[in-house]
């Protein structure tokens, strides 16, 4: 009985020694590729200033919260106004948009770096 081929099996190719050759000179110049784009990693070069992230960070944040509090300032002013004088939502509206532009302008303040609280400065 004929031995039937095992189509799972593998078998190993045969090549000849010129084939050999052209397979051992593509791994060796890969393995140079790879050697060349290892060194490339982020891991491997100098790490960077992770100070300057955080001051970032910070000052995003602090931007961030005074915009916030410069809107919810606003808000409950223009509340407690209305509660006194009795004419909601007037007080609320315009004083919750004089909070939102006071915060604009800590904002714009902040990025730029000019100018303090007391000094309105450059725009």
């Amino acid at each position: 009985m004929p031995s039937e081929r095992d189509p799972t099996s593998v078998e190993p190719e045969t090549t000849s020694p010129g084939e050999d050759a052209e397979w051992a000179a593509r791994r060796d110049d890969l393995s140079k590729r790879l050697a060349e784009q290892r060194r490339r990693l982020p891991e491997n070069r100098e790490p960077a200033n992770r100070s300057q992230g955080m001051r970032g960070a910070a000052q995003g944040l602090k931007v961030a919260s005074e915009f916030v509090a410069g809107i919810l300032v606003g808000a409950a002013i223009g509340y407690f106004i209305d509660q006194l004088a009795g004419t909601s939502p007037f007080g609320l509206i315009v004083f919750l948009l004089l909070g939102f532009a006071a915060g604009v302008l800590n904002v714009i303040r902040g990025i730029s770096g000019t100018g303090s609280p007391g000094d309105p400065g450059q725009l």
